[in-house]
């Protein structure tokens, strides 16, 4: 069974990587990733404002009332939270590339073009085989326009892209006013692949304490959803390739996501909940489920369920809509 995808400029054997997370931290368990067979790894994002701080000198003793992010810098965790700064950052990448052969892919996670970009710089000489921007943004003020915040965004790529040589993935919401017309204009800026979708930090409201509370829920397979469909509209429209984030714990998950025109799908929940050998059932049920289905190769898959496939999209996506709220019964 032929399971190759192109991603990234890199020729993987299959799919399934692992995504930005916290399973990069531990060799030991990056090890058993590789050996699970996971495709490419992505390490956890660091944040401009780890970077931000360092270069001005410490983590500890900042003012940064005059910074265009000072309040993101005030209520930023202190240093001992993080489990790898800037420099140490830089020493994982060094120690993952001599422990493991699958390609390593840094991640960068900013709001601003600003001179922590050059920090990309230092992930590139340090060994890193890829890099993904995870443009991390949820606009809050009304005086800030749709155009401005895509603007911001275009910024960060081409100053990456004017500093680096690796390829770049840009990991988006999927908030956009028009999210296709966006994803052409990052095309065109030099992105060398999407990332579909990261989530925003969703707090909940302490009623008693009267607190907003900081929580993490890990993602389902109904999760998949809203990122699979997006897939679908974008496949054939942009060429570049696209990875799934979010959403994908079985086989069929998997299948969906690449049914609706993924090249990577990255895999975090389901292998916090079940372990990295989890990876490797999934491929194997993957293989089953192409053979008994008669499919000889991802590429016959790729982008069947798209929108490309139907003759008028709007019209298919407005008949199920209707046909859904008509449908449903108390």
């Amino acid at each position: 069974m032929d399971l190759r995808t192109k991603y990234l400029g890199f020729d993987l054997p299959h799919p399934l990587m692992v995504g930005a997370s916290t399973l990069s931290f531990e060799m030991d368990r990056v090890k058993r990733l590789e050996d699970a067979g996971a495709s490419a790894l992505v390490m956890q994002s660091l944040f401009e404002e780890q970077i931000a701080r360092e270069q001005m000198g410490t983590l500890q003793d900042l003012e940064g009332h005059a910074e265009s992010f000072a309040e993101a810098l005030s209520y930023f965790p202190k240093p001992e939270e993080f489990h790898l700064g800037p420099e140490n950052y830089l020493n994982h990448i060094r120690r993952l590339k001599e422990t493991v052969k699958i390609p390593i892919i840094a991640s960068l996670n900013g709001t601003t073009p600003l001179g922590w970009l050059e920090y990309a710089k230092q992930i590139e000489e340090a060994g890193a085989d890829a890099l993904e921007l995870n443009v991390y943004y949820m606009a809050t003020d009304v005086l800030e326009t749709s155009e401005a915040v895509e603007r911001r965004t275009l910024d960060i790529v081409q100053a990456l892209k004017s500093t680096v040589k690796l390829p770049l993935a840009l990991k988006l919401s999927p908030y956009f006013g028009s999210l296709p017309h966006f994803a052409k204009a990052v095309e065109e800026a030099g992105v060398d692949a999407l990332v579909l979708f990261n989530r925003f930090f969703q707090p909940d409201i302490d009623i008693e304490n009267l607190e907003v509370t900081p929580k993490i829920e890990l993602s389902g397979s109904q999760t998949l959803r809203l990122r699979a469909q997006w897939l679908a509209v974008l496949f054939g429209q942009i060429q570049l390739p696209m990875a799934v984030s979010g959403g994908v714990h079985t086989a069929e998950d998997a299948i969906k996501a690449i049914m609706a025109g993924a090249s990577g799908v990255q895999m975090v929940s389901a292998l916090y909940k079940h372990g990295p050998e989890h990876l490797a059932k999934v491929r194997e049920a993957l293989i089953r489920w192409m053979e008994e289905h008669e499919y000889e190769s991802l590429d016959q898959m790729r982008g069947s369920m798209s929108l490309q496939k139907c003759p008028n999209p709007s019209a298919f996506e407005r008949a199920n809509y209707m046909r859904v709220l008509s449908g449903w019964r108390l």
